[in-house]
């Protein structure tokens, strides 16, 4: 086939040839190969050249000169002549036929002696035929009983939706909280490590299989030997913080009720001065007493409530006080209740432990010298004593109607305050599971609840709290076990030291600040679930309100509870507040409350009152109310877990920002511009690129994932530098119901009245300038990296 009739071998062949000599010198001229500088070696590469040109013929040899265009393509061509198809072959550095002579045993390897006969190509076909067969059929043998042992994969687990929700949720059942709780507290109190063990083993039990203990030793403000005193100068009547008598049988019935009635990291010592009613301690309240008395060193009689005690003892500090006796008035607690003979505890630590501010309590952290953190003496007293105090008789109710307390202008008391607390390194403990998602396992939901380090206050709010979040948790798991698990990671939180400043949730954050500002997309709390048994109270940030308002509408018992409530933004107690104020991560909560009294009832539960006096038993008998709390908690916190696109709403931040600048005190237009800008921004994103994700078709990986990454930092652009304690350092939550305004600003327009000064009120409208304008610019940059990205694959 490769000659002509005469025996003259083809042009073509005659091609190759001249080619693969014109290589040769080329190569050798070049120095390419040493091996060529033998004039035997050539010699044996010529005779070998017709035998090469046979085998490229053959059709076996297809493969070769295949092979040999991709090595065209993949090599470095040293000369511009091997551009010729004929030669591919030669294409490396090194050519085929060279590596062919470099090789002694080449013939054996590539010449064959006798052309291969059909009979020998059919047995070989044969041969790899039964091969094939054999292996098939072990193959099914294996993946028989290999897909009878082992369970399905997590990739072919149900779709999410509220039926999968429903199914999860339906096991929540009130018997099964009401079981847990009078479990926890069935054995005798035991330290914070003890508690933290025992909910370790019964998570562990749920079939959660990563949990962890994570202890810190931090510096707590502990109750000294003997109880604080108060004592009247003009009669000298000695006071415990109860209003019972100072003796000896007082002290031994209710020691431990009089002991933990103090200010964690007060002040400490003795003062003797001058009583000054201050009422709630506002800033017209100390500019009316400041006009006519000289306060510097007196001792200030305030109520608990209408704004955060921090707040109001920092005024009270500015203002020269030497002490403060602090009570709840009768006519600010709900009806249901019956306090006013009882005194409470308060921690005036605004968070973590004091000895590391900032950092966590870690081994070999370096620790700080503060064992008070205020100058202030602080002693929380009951409504009882405070009316001996101002000399009122102790009934103040009149005709169904409630008359405050106040001091008569008349008169001045003098009384001698004794305060006597320890402070010293304790272990706190928290309990950490984590429950991986198959989707997004690096981003987290947390969920949290606290047990309590006290011995006798509020010892049954920490067990409701563990009891809600434990049942949770084991309708959960009794999924996890047939195969399903959610898209993101869900971690389940029992914190310790929450009663002392929320110290566990502060110190593990800190600890883990870097990963968790990357990962953490929500925080839903159950601080204390139920406080109250007449309403439900939510609180969202504005972009969780919506999830809140949809989640209401469904898993309510009793219906007649919580008819369509309200979703705030308000500050709030418990372990939320780090994550809320330096993390900046969408926060949500729900808890049942007694309807507020009077427009001063905010903030009373920062007071923590004796175990006898708050049984969340008695507030909820059949647990029907936990059982709605639970199942509150867990819908929001398996569609956060779950659902492709992030249930956030972006929009609802911008409505929130133009909300809080509403007044007629608040008329600067650069700010107003700005935020309607933000309101606009909001909008378009959430028409061109929510909308769409949440389309099925639309919902392509890497735009689910561009998206989620825009919407779980949305609220961490208004995060202002500072904060006047105990005000949110996130603006978008305000101080309370009452209020719609920016809480930075309303603070500084009250500290303009106080020191006749503008500059404060600059400085925060700077801050609240600066926050909106990073969060348009943020909305904005999410809008461009979408329009570039996608339009360009379009």
């Amino acid at each position: 086939m490769g000659e002509n009739e005469s025996g003259v071998p083809s042009p073509s062949q005659q091609d190759k040839k001249m080619a693969y000599h014109k290589v040769n010198a080329d190569q050798r001229a070049q120095g390419h190969s040493p091996y060529l500088d033998s004039d035997d070696l050539q010699a044996t590469a010529l005779d070998l050249e017709w035998d090469m040109e046979k085998e490229l013929e053959e059709p076996g040899f297809d493969h070769f000169r295949l092979d040999g265009a991709i090595q065209r393509h993949l090599g470095h061509s040293q000369s511009p002549d091997l551009d010729l198809e004929p030669i591919q072959p030669s294409s490396s550095p090194k050519g085929r036929f060279q590596r062919l002579q470099e090789d002694p045993d080449y013939v054996s390897h590539y010449m064959r002696q006798t052309p291969k006969s059909n009979r020998c190509s059919f047995f070989q076909i044969l041969k790899v035929f039964c091969t094939a067969l054999i292996v098939f059929i072990f193959g099914i043998v294996i993946g028989y009983y290999t897909r009878k042992k082992c369970p399905s994969p997590p990739t072919s687990q149900e779709p999410n939706n509220p039926h999968l929700y429903h199914e999860i949720l339906k096991e929540i059942k009130a018997e099964n909280i009401q079981q847990i709780y009078r479990d926890l507290l069935r054995s005798p109190r035991e330290d914070d490590v003890d508690i933290a063990m025992k909910i370790l083993v019964q998570w562990t039990s749920q079939g959660l299989e990563d949990v962890r203990l994570v202890n810190y030793s931090v510096l707590l403000d502990l109750p000294g030997s003997s109880s604080n005193t108060v004592t009247l100068k003009n009669s000298g009547e000695c006071f415990y913080p109860s209003g019972q008598r100072c003796n000896r049988e007082t002290k031994m019935l209710h020691s431990q009720d009089l002991l933990y009635s103090y200010a964690a990291y007060s002040a400490k010592g003795a003062l003797e001065a001058e009583l000054v009613d201050v009422q709630y301690g506002t800033v017209e309240d100390l500019i009316r007493i400041q006009a006519t008395t000289n306060v510097t060193k007196k001792i200030a009689l305030l109520k608990l409530g209408q704004s955060p005690l921090l707040y109001k003892l920092s005024l009270l500090e500015d203002a020269g006080f030497g002490g403060v006796l602090l009570y709840i008035d009768p006519c600010d607690l709900p009806k249901t209740t019956d306090l006013a003979d009882k005194a409470f505890m308060v921690s005036l630590n605004s968070g973590g432990d004091p000895s590391t501010p900032g950092y966590a309590s870690i081994d070999g952290s370096y620790r700080q010298n503060r064992l008070n953190l205020t100058t202030l003496l602080v002693q929380p007293v009951s409504a009882v004593l405070a009316k001996k105090l101002v000399s009122l008789p102790e009934d103040t109710v009149q005709k169904d109607k409630c008359i405050p307390l106040q001091m008569p202008a008349t008169g001045k008391k003098i009384i001698s305050l004794n305060i006597q607390s320890v402070t010293t390194y304790k272990t706190i403990s928290n309990v950490i599971g984590y429950l991986k998602g198959t989707v997004f396992p690096d981003r987290y939901v947390v969920i949290g609840s606290h047990h309590s380090s006290l011995n006798t206050y509020g010892g049954q709010e920490w067990a409701s709290s563990t009891a809600v979040i434990t049942a949770f948790l084991q309708a959960l798991m009794l999924k996890v076990k047939k195969g399903w698990t959610p898209d993101r990671t869900i971690v389940f939180c029992s914190w310790g030291g929450t009663s002392f400043g929320n110290i566990g949730s502060y110190e593990w954050a800190e600890d883990l600040k870097r990963v968790l500002q990357r990962n953490v997309v929500a925080y839903v709390s159950l601080h204390n679930p139920v406080r109250g048994n007449t309403t439900l109270h939510p609180v969202a940030s504005p972009s969780l309100q919506q999830l809140a308002a949809e989640s209401q509408s469904s898993n309510c018992v009793e219906k007649t509870r919580c008819p369509g409530s309200n979703v705030s933004s308000v500050q709030i107690q418990g372990d939320s507040d780090y994550f809320i104020n330096h993390l900046g991560v969408p926060a949500m909560q729900f808890s049942y409350e007694d309807i507020k009294t009077s427009e001063n009832s905010s903030f009373l539960s920062e007071a923590l009152f004796p175990v006898h006096t708050t049984k969340p038993e008695e507030l909820d008998p059949s647990f029907s109310l936990h059982e709605t709390i639970a199942k509150l908690t867990g819908q929001v916190t398996l569609q956060i877990a779950s659902e492709p696109v992030l249930p956030f709403n972006a929009l609802d931040i911008a409505l929130e920002v133009q909300n809080s600048l509403k007044g007629d005190d608040i008329d600067i237009p650069q700010l107003l511009a700005l935020a309607s800008q933000l309101r606009d921004t909001a909008e378009l994103f959430q028409s061109d690129e929510m909308r769409p994700a949440n389309d099925p078709k639309e919902r392509a990986p890497i735009r689910v994932r561009m998206l989620n990454d825009v919407l779980q930092s949305l609220e961490k652009s208004f995060l202002v530098h500072r904060a006047p304690p105990g005000l949110y350092r996130n603006i978008l939550y305000r101080l309370d119901e009452r209020t719609s305004q920016f809480s930075v600003l309303l603070e500084a327009r009250e500290h303009c009245k106080l020191h006749l000064s503008n500059e404060t009120m600059q400085a925060a409208l700077s801050e609240v300038l600066n926050s909106i304008s990073l969060a348009q610019a943020y909305f904005k940059a999410g809008l461009d990296v979408f329009e570039s990205t996608f339009a360009g694959k379009k």
